[in-house]
């Protein structure tokens, strides 16, 4: 592997929100999703329910730098989504270039 080969970064993790508004806040963020898949450097980029717990929300990106994920990111999420949040769990990963399994 060639050690000056940039890192990856993986953001992965999971929100909670009150079961009711998980619709909601998913449809809410359908345009953050878009515009994430068209930024410069993303590899992939998913907001999705969680199969088993309808109050939560996994989050799941791939970027080629910390530099494109920086320049995505910006504020955040909104006002409006930051109320609907009871709690997170997300977390920032470098990783090495990835080895395809499929």
């Amino acid at each position: 592997m060639n050690r000056n080969a940039a890192k990856q970064v993986v953001v992965a993790g999971h929100l909670m929100v009150d079961p009711a508004d998980r619709t909601a806040y998913l449809e809410d963020c359908r345009s953050v999703v878009q515009e994430a898949r068209q930024a410069e450097g993303c590899l992939d980029f998913a907001i999705s329910a969680d199969l088993v717990d309808p109050g939560r929300i996994n989050i799941l990106e791939r970027w080629e730098s910390q530099k494109a994920v920086e320049s995505f990111r910006g504020n955040g999420p909104s006002e409006g989504q930051s109320a609907a949040i009871v709690s997170a769990s997300v977390s920032e990963y470098d990783v090495a270039p990835p080895r395809s399994i499929f």
